[in-house]
């Protein structure tokens, strides 16, 4: 197996877990801060988690970049919730 078919395999690995895993986790904390709630402690960990990972990632994406849509529309939804949690947490102060 040459590097490609092998990073090939990592990226065909990751794209899985975040559709079957990560995604679905995802969007269900975007509707409760779309709702108006706060992240819970369980939440930012998992965000920090997959901020971790896709920071990882980035070498993948500049090497594959028929990945990069995928990837930008990954980190663009968590900065959606990031900072729609910031606005409620505001809120929920005043």
């Amino acid at each position: 197996m040459d590097k490609n078919e092998k990073e090939q395999g990592i990226i065909f690995a990751l794209v899985e877990r975040f559709q079957n895993q990560r995604l679905p986790r995802t969007l269900a904390i975007k509707e409760r801060v779309e709702a108006g709630e706060v992240l819970t402690d369980e939440d930012l960990r998992f965000l920090e988690e997959v901020n971790k990972d896709a920071r990882s990632m980035e070498p993948l994406v500049e090497r594959n970049p028929k990945w990069l849509e995928l990837y930008t529309k990954a980190v663009h939804l968590h900065k959606e919730i990031t900072e729609k949690a910031l606005e409620n947490e505001k809120a929920k102060k005043r």
